[in-house]
């Protein structure tokens, strides 16, 4: 080889590292410009029909529960009304405790469709229930598939959403439950005029349900589960739905890197609460503590005593609520991809703390009259607007996206079962603290429990905001 032929190829040599690194950086930096968005969008919709379930089922006992008692002969009988509503709590228990490894095990696709089967089959009992029995047997059987929606329809949006809008996205499942709860709400005004109607309530839901069992035929696997189990090709071709043709080489690319060597069934409940992975599922875990802890739960539940005591009828204090609940959830989706996922958690709990602090003073015995109620009934607005702004969508987000994806499925089972047994408690006890307590000390306890969320996150939380998984994944855990 002359001189000549060996300066031609170390000048290829030198264009093919520029443009290789060039290649590289390309794909490190994603551009908000790069994939289009309404690739992925259909699929990401698809999915949230199961958070819209989620919130219809969590509310579509509210209303006609005294009807429903009234038919199945426990009117007055507080035990079993208590019952019909914790024996869903007590299924999406274990639902969400087994979505990991069915999330894991039969893809996110079937795992949608196993979400969907359980919720017809136990809205089917419920509405043709004739005994208090029966109607907790269809309750256990939609509390199953409300608890493994949730973590699943996470996992799903946060692997099949380009990074720049991945927080828009996430923000949808927090607006479906919300749409499902003022559904569940809406449904059930005509139940005090119209004999037998909660058995309409129960029916309606099993349509939803199989729009999203059949819808799911259509929708795309996730890549990052495909490429787990060694399908390669599917999943490039399911990038190439998501992203389009041209950003199937970098995702790709991205995918390798990081799951190399990995195994889905190799990883076991002693790794997530001791190995190197403990500090991310203890992060998750807190958060969704932190979240219940914060008195949300007891509030929604207690909210119409409130309204009631201010003059407001509950059908009104209902809308209120789900309105500022529905406005905070859309403004949270316009910032979330803007200001980031941490600064929205910051400012939410400080938001609901200070809420607190007005509801303390409306339960002061400095201030009385009318003027409390109107104070009691605003502080109420401010916590749940300020609420899902942050603290409610973006935990369900965020921790799909710091979990590495070779456990996020089942880290997100383990913190989605703390996020329901402590619901469970905060519904069990929350009355009986309030008596006990008075309503001054209780509200100042959720104050500080928001307080302390606010330092936890400042010190425990990275921004994930504009980042792919995987820079995500390698910012946490140093590969070894």
């Amino acid at each position: 080889m002359n001189a000549a032929d060996m300066e031609s190829k170390e000048f290829d040599d030198t264009l093919d590292v520029e443009d290789n690194s060039a290649f590289l950086q390309k794909s490190m930096v994603p551009e908000v410009s790069d994939p289009s968005w309404k690739l992925s969008l259909p699929h990401v919709l698809v999915a949230t029909i199961s958070s819209f379930l989620f919130g219809y089922h969590l509310g579509v006992v509210n209303e006609p529960l005294e009807s429903i008692s009234a038919d199945l002969g426990f009117k007055g009988n507080a035990l079993a009304e208590g019952l019909v509503v914790s024996t869903c709590l007590g299924g999406a228990f274990l639902g969400s405790l087994f979505s990991g490894w069915i999330a894991d095990g039969v893809g996110r696709r079937r795992a949608f469709q196993l979400c969907a089967l359980p919720m017809i089959i136990g809205a089917v009992i419920s509405a043709t229930s004739k005994t208090l029995a029966g109607m907790l047997i269809g309750r256990l059987f939609v509390g199953t598939g409300m608890g493994l929606g949730p973590p699943v329809a996470s996992l799903y949006v946060t692997e099949v959403s380009p990074s720049f809008v991945r927080g828009t996205y996430g923000s949808f499942i927090q607006i479906a439950t919300c749409l499902g709860l003022m559904g569940a709400l809406l449904v059930g005004i005509p139940v005090k005029e119209i004999a037998g109607w909660w058995r309409v309530c129960f029916w309606l839901s099993t349509i939803p349900a199989a729009i999203l069992a059949l819808a799911m035929l259509f929708c795309v696997e996730s890549p990052h589960w495909l490429h787990k189990q060694g399908r390669t090709y599917e999943a490039e071709a399911a990038f190439e739905k998501l992203l389009g043709g041209s950003h199937v080489k970098t995702a790709m690319v991205q995918l390798a890197k990081l799951d190399s060597g990995d195994e889905t069934d190799a990883v076991s409940l002693s790794e997530l609460f001791y190995g190197r992975h403990f500090r991310v599922v203890f992060i998750g875990s807190t958060l969704f503590a932190l979240q219940q802890l914060s008195g949300i739960n007891a509030v929604f539940y207690f909210s119409s005593t409130v309204f009631k005591s201010a003059g407001v009828p509950s059908g009104l204090a209902n809308a209120f609520i789900g309105i500022a609940n529905l406005s905070g959830s859309v403004v949270a989706m316009a910032l979330m991809d803007k200001v980031g996922r941490k600064v929205l958690l910051l400012w939410s709990f400080f938001g609901m703390a200070m809420a607190m602090v007005v509801q303390v003073v409306a339960a002061s015995s400095y201030s009385s009259g009318p003027g409390s109620l109107y104070l009691s009934v605003g502080g109420m607005l401010m916590f749940v607007l300020t609420f899902a702004l942050g603290a409610g969508p973006v935990p369900g987000l965020l921790l799909p996206e710091i979990f590495p994806g070779r456990i996020r499925a089942k880290a997100m089972a383990v913190c989605m079962s703390v996020h329901w047994v402590i619901n469970f408690f905060v519904g069990l006890l929350f009355l009986q603290l309030l008596e006990k307590l008075g309503p001054q000390l209780l509200y100042s306890m959720f104050g500080t429990v928001c307080m302390m969320a606010v330092v936890f996150v400042k010190r425990n939380v990275v921004e994930t905001k504009g980042k792919s998984l995987q820079e995500i994944e390698i910012a946490l855990l140093p590969q070894e």
